[in-house]
């Protein structure tokens, strides 16, 4: 891998949309999600301007015992500027292949902390392999091959709404489901235990353990001192932890110390990020303490 050197780079694109990660059904997603045509030919123009840079695979590899989920890292060492640009947990960008011009690009958000892109020059990603999308051509890589990248999007989690010291919370609830693990990863692995804050809680919601990504990472997480909640939809008799979908265990058991002190962080399925921002709000949690990253 190229030495890297940091420069300054141009700010990153706004988002109009962001998500965990988008199939190349994403421009029709939109208009299932309610937004306005506005939005979505705005994003059509944006991704026929976006800039593309060329990198190449470091690394392929299963993410779930199932493969349904992929790690997918990007060695990009002689982009600094692209590399630079990822400066917080929550960002995201375009994938798209030089070989399948035809496939519309995907959506990913960047799953490596930020320190990452700044010491090595890589980006990693937790990509689901959905059938007949760019994101399922992804999969079937292997090291060395080439990719283009659009690029760093969004502004991320708007972290300085909790951690400033006078506004500090006591409880910060994540909530995160399937592939939206993938930019809590990056937070977590950032610098946002740097607060330490009393209580930190995820609620990780997958189909099953075989769906289920990152638990090799779950030891050291709990050991940062977040404490690791999973629950899944779909498990199989030999399950003892949680059962359902995660905005229904949330509801449940809550234990909300003080609203005023809480904030919360999502990132998933559009069904459990409405419900449990419902619920918070009803709770007493301010709004703004419910960071998303679109």
């Amino acid at each position: 891998m190229a030495p890297l050197t940091l420069s300054p780079a141009s700010p990153p694109l706004l988002p109009l949309h962001a998500f965990a990660s988008l199939s190349p059904m994403s421009a029709i997603l939109p208009l299932r999600r309610g937004l306005s045509y506005f939005a979505v030919a705005a994003a059509s123009v944006r991704q026929d301007c976006a800039t593309w840079t060329p990198a190449p695979l470091s690394r392929v590899l299963p993410a779930s015992a199932d493969s349904s989920l992929f790690h997918i890292s990007i060695d990009v060492s002689d982009s600094p500027d692209l590399a630079f640009a990822h400066t917080a947990a929550g960002q995201y960008l375009q994938l798209r292949l030089p070989s399948a011009a035809d496939a519309k690009p995907t959506f990913l958000a960047i799953a490596s902390p930020p320190s990452l892109a700044a010491s090595r020059g890589e980006f990693e990603f937790l990509v689901k392999k959905v059938a007949g999308s760019t994101a399922e051509l992804l999969c079937y890589l292997k090291s060395g091959d080439l990719i283009e990248l659009s690029a760093v999007m969004g502004r991320g989690f708007a972290i300085d709404r909790i951690s400033s010291p006078e506004s500090a919370p006591h409880s910060v609830l994540i909530f995160a489901t399937g592939s939206g693990i993938s930019p809590i990863r990056s937070l977590i692995e950032s610098d946002f235990r740097s607060n330490k804050w009393k209580d930190v809680r995820l609620y990780y919601g997958a189909r099953n353990l075989q769906r289920m990504a990152y638990q090799d990472r779950f030891k050291s997480w709990e050991f940062s001192g977040v404490k690791i909640i999973p629950v899944l939809s779909r498990p199989d008799d030999s399950w003892k932890g949680e059962k359902g979908y995660v905005q229904a265990i949330f509801s449940r058991a809550k234990q909300i110390f003080d609203a005023s002190s809480t904030a919360a962080v999502l990132c998933g399925h559009k069904a459990m990020t409405e419900e449990v921002t419902s619920v918070l709000v009803a709770d007493g949690v301010p709004q703004d303490k419910i960071l998303k990253n679109f």
